[in-house]
């Protein structure tokens, strides 16, 4: 019997990358504010053109992973200004907020 675990391992490192990522928006909303959005799209573009050309299974799924994660980030940037004007979240007394 041969077992595949290529599945499993990209099932952990999705969930992996994806709780990465959290922390990050709210520390990139913290100190840049909606500002880097266009960080998270131009590391996503380029993923997902780097995914194309990866020619392992594995890695290209880890890679489109990170590119749509990056995708996703944009959202929860602006999502994340919500929440610090809610108060969920503390502002930067370093900078200036429209709201």
């Amino acid at each position: 019997m041969t077992f595949h675990f290529e599945g499993l391992l990209i099932g952990i490192c999705t969930f992996l990358i994806i709780g990465i990522f959290h922390p990050i928006v709210i520390k990139a909303e913290y100190h840049f504010g909606t500002r880097c959005w266009w960080v998270f799209l131009v590391a996503g573009v380029a993923g997902a053109v780097a995914t194309v050309f990866i020619p392992s299974v594995f890695w290209a799924s880890l890679t489109g992973v990170f590119a749509f994660s990056c995708f996703w980030s944009i959202k929860e940037v602006f999502e994340q200004e919500r929440r610090v004007k809610r108060g969920w979240f503390p502002k930067n007394p370093k900078r200036k907020y429209n709201f």
